[in-house]
């Protein structure tokens, strides 16, 4: 049985980023490894253990830009949820349309490895999207965002950003600070998400990877969201984490509850119209 987590969750809570496989669903081309299958029905479990009322379901690499598996998770887990799909330039916006319908909110540009979309689509791809309510979710090497940095704050769309730093770095790293200076623009989102990934001290807390984390909460308790990575695709050095695990990292990164309120239902309320 599963050690239940410390954390109380507030009503609303959301987990910001998790992903679904299903064998139903062929993988793309270039997909390089084959996920054991994580379905909707396992994660409602983990839902529950959490105490997590709302997701947000992001488009796995493995699949491509063929949406159907995560469009399928969204209406299937109902109106707790909605999804970030992987689209390029070739979208018509009768597709955009359509993907709006069925619960997509963004797009993903993992900037890793070998990303399906590259930099050069991105200032098309994000005023496309603005009209439709949708924003850029990005992943890259924190450790070089200064070098994307004014890019970025070009984008016409709100920007959700995966602070992922695979070597851990200290608060004054120039990345870290220039992610400080455009999430104070008020256009952008980050999640806290992903420690067990990058960390080398590892669980419980994380600590090297909790450092940031911390000066996040400080500096824009307003602009973060937490977000499991469930089924944890790529787990890191320290093994496959614990999900009550992760969810009491909260406990020591934002100690005050009202804090860890706004992180867990507020901010992802207002980013996604839930409740309204």
């Amino acid at each position: 049985m599963p050690v239940a987590p410390k954390l109380k969750t507030p009503a609303g809570a959301c987990d910001w980023h998790m992903h679904i496989f299903d064998a139903r669903f062929p993988l793309a081309k270039h997909a390089r490894r084959k996920e054991a299958d994580a379905t909707v029905s396992q994660y409602r479990k983990v839902q529950q253990h959490l105490g997590l009322e709302r997701v947000i379901v992001v488009q796995p690499t493995a699949y491509g830009k063929d949406n159907r598996c995560t469009l399928a998770a969204v209406s299937e887990l109902g109106e707790c949820a909605r999804g970030i799909a992987v689209v390029d330039n070739n979208v018509t916006d009768a597709e955009l349309e359509r993907l709006t319908r069925g619960g997509m909110r963004g797009v993903r540009f993992r900037m890793l490895d070998t990303p399906e979309l590259g930099w050069a689509l991105l200032p098309e791809m994000a005023a496309r999207l603005a009209s439709f309510g949708w924003h850029v979710q990005f992943q890259m090497d924190g450790r070089f965002f200064e070098d994307r940095a004014e890019l970025l704050r070009r984008l016409p769309c709100t920007l959700v950003h995966i602070g992922k730093f695979p070597e851990p770095v200290l608060p004054d790293h120039r990345g870290f600070q220039s992610l400080l200076r455009i999430l104070e623009s008020g256009r952008c989102w980050v999640k806290l998400s992903g420690a067990y990934m990058m960390s080398k001290s590892g669980p419980p807390l994380y600590e090297d990877i909790g450092i940031l984390a911390k000066a996040l909460v400080q500096r824009a308790p307003e602009r973060l969201v937490w977000a499991s990575n469930w089924p944890h695709p790529l787990s890191g050095a320290h093994g496959l984490p614990d999900d009550a695990t992760l969810l009491d990292t909260l406990l020591d990164w934002a100690p005050d509850a009202d804090t860890r309120n706004r992180i867990l239902a507020q901010n992802p309320a207002e980013l996604y119209g839930f409740g309204s």
